[in-house]
């Protein structure tokens, strides 16, 4: 199960591309973008001010960012140095209780849950056109691989995108959480957990239904491949906007990924809605809000990551906010 639900988990960083017009041959971008490095200052923080004068600084995120990246983070730190509380993510997750022994037995059937459960290779899942686009950019990125033929969709996409990012300079491992883990850790504050947590209390018995479970990932790997092959220079455009701190263009790129199609894959099927994942991205975005307003009215100053995408969307968190009578103000 873990491996089937970390593989819609890492699908959420892309951008949502456009499929190429009807009866156009593949493409794939041959470009080289340029992704900046070394010492860069980030973007500023959205302010939330409430009528008492307490006010919540939200850093706004994105994924995946330059690898090589090195966070100027004086502003960030500054704020956290005077914050009552800060708020972790939002989003959701889903809580295994099983022990470290445990999980390691239950490694066999993890990777079982990512292959298809019918034993079909991707050849015979997906539409013919979309396995032709498929082979070039398999080729290209993972080389003679030949297991993730036997791959679910959603996971052979996934090990492609993860590729595809290496090959721009960009990467989901940055050190943003770990400058702001430190920041935290010096002032003893730990964030507050605001993800919807999903409770899992028969590990075994979950990860029988994944491997059971057909899910509907047809559209997150067309999806996925729509990115490789069109938007990776736009990926890198937007973690250099964010990374050299330029806020007009950041909020200008903040479009959707592939995410609602690989995570809906998961929430959607039948284990999904079984184990109560319909609905969770509502669920956490609730969440988050109430979270949030309590915080305001606890502290005079509150802290907190949220990607640029939830923030600054139509019916966002940010106009959540300013529906509820907050002052917002754009860094």
């Amino acid at each position: 199960m873990a491996g089937v639900l970390a593989a819609a988990m890492l699908c959420a960083a892309g951008v949502q591309a456009q499929a190429p017009p009807h009866g156009a041959p593949p493409t794939v971008v041959d470009l080289a973008p340029v992704v900046v490095s070394g010492v860069q200052p980030g973007p500023g923080m959205w302010k939330v001010s409430a009528a008492d004068g307490h006010v919540l600084w939200i850093l706004g995120t994105v994924s995946p960012l330059p690898a090589k990246l090195e966070w100027r983070a004086d502003e960030v730190q500054a704020v956290i140095a005077s914050a009552g509380e800060v708020l972790g993510a939002p989003g959701w997750t889903v809580d295994a209780d099983v022990g470290l022994f445990k999980g390691l037995t239950l490694l066999p059937s993890a990777m079982k849950a990512a292959h298809d459960p019918q034993g079909r290779r991707l050849e015979e899942i997906l539409p013919a056109p979309l396995y032709a686009r498929w082979l070039p950019l398999k080729q290209r990125y993972l080389g003679r691989d030949g297991g993730v033929e036997k791959d679910r969709p959603l996971v052979a996409a996934t090990r492609l995108y993860a590729e595809a990012l290496k090959s721009v300079g960009l990467g989901r491992g940055t050190p943003v959480s770990a400058i702001l883990e430190k920041a935290y850790k010096s002032r003893g504050l730990k964030p507050v957990v605001t993800r919807v947590v999903i409770k899992v209390d028969d590990p075994r018995q979950a990860l029988k239904e994944v491997r059971a479970s057909t899910l509907q990932d047809v559209q997150c790997f067309q999806r996925t491949l729509d990115v490789v092959e069109h938007q990776l220079p736009l990926l890198v455009e937007r973690a250099n906007a964010w990374s050299m701190g330029d806020t007009e263009a950041l909020q200008r790129l903040a479009v959707q990924s592939q995410y609602d199609a690989c995570v809906g894959a998961v929430a959607d099927s039948e284990f999904g809605r079984r184990r109560g994942l319909a609905g969770v991205e509502q669920q956490a975005a609730d969440k988050w809000l109430q979270m949030a307003r309590a915080a305001l009215g606890r502290n005079a100053t509150t802290f907190a990551v949220v990607p640029v995408h939830s923030l600054v969307q139509p019916g966002g968190y940010l106009a959540r906010l300013e529906q509820a009578g907050y002052r917002v103000e754009a860094p």
